[in-house]
C-alpha cells in the first residue's frame, strides 16, 4: 500500500515521502495515529495544501522537546520508600512513579517517555534514567531512591 507521511516517522521516512508499506501497518498503526494518509490523488493534494502547517506542527513539538530536555537535564528527582532488610524495595520504583515525581517537579513527562530497560527499579540507590520525549530527543535525569524515614 502507498502512503504518505505526516510526520517523520523512525526507520521509514520523513514528511511528505510517498513510500510502500504493508497493509496492516498502514492501516493499523500509521493512518489511525494521524502519522500518515493513504496516497490517493485528493489526499496529494490536501497534504501539498497543508504541507508548510504540518511543517510548522512538527518544528513547534521538537522544539517544545528540546525545551523540556534542557529544563530535565538539570533535575534530580528524590523517592521516599518504604525499604526492607538490606536497602531493598517493598515493591518498586517505575515508570509512571519517576513521570509523577517529574510532573509534581513542575515539568510535563508520561510514563511513556521514561525508559528503564532492565525493568523496574528495586533498590536503593541513585540511578540514570534515559527519557525519550521525541523521535530526535533523548535526554537522562538522575533519580535518588531513598529509604523512608
Amino acid at each position: 500500500m502507498e502512503i504518505i507521511l505526516l510526520e517523520k516517522v523512525v526507520n521509514l521516512g520523513v514528511i511528505g515521502d510517498r513510500i510502500k508499506v504493508k497493509r496492516g501497518y498502514a492501516r493499523n498503526f500509521l493512518i489511525p495515529r494521524g502519522k500518515a494518509t493513504e496516497a490517493t490523488s485528493a489526499n496529494l493534494a490536501r497534504f501539498k495544501a497543508h504541507r508548510t502547517e504540518l511543517e510548522q506542527v512538527a518544528a513547534q513539538v521538537l522544539f517544545t522537546a528540546q525545551n523540556r530536555a534542557t529544563q530535565l537535564a538539570e533535575l534530580i528527582v528524590t523517592l521516599s520508600v518504604k525499604t526492607g532488610s538490606e536497602g531493598r524495595l517493598f515493591g518498586s520504583v517505575s515508570a509512571a512513579d519517576i513521570a509523577n515525581a517529574v510532573s509534581a517537579a513542575g515539568i510535563k513527562l508520561q510514563k511513556n517517555e521514561v525508559r528503564l530497560p532492565s525493568g523496574p527499579i528495586r533498590q536503593v540507590g541513585e540511578y540514570d534514567v534515559d527519557l525519550h520525549l521525541h523521535n530526535e530527543v533523548n535526554t537522562q535525569i538522575r533519580v535518588n531512591i531513598i529509604a523512608e524515614a
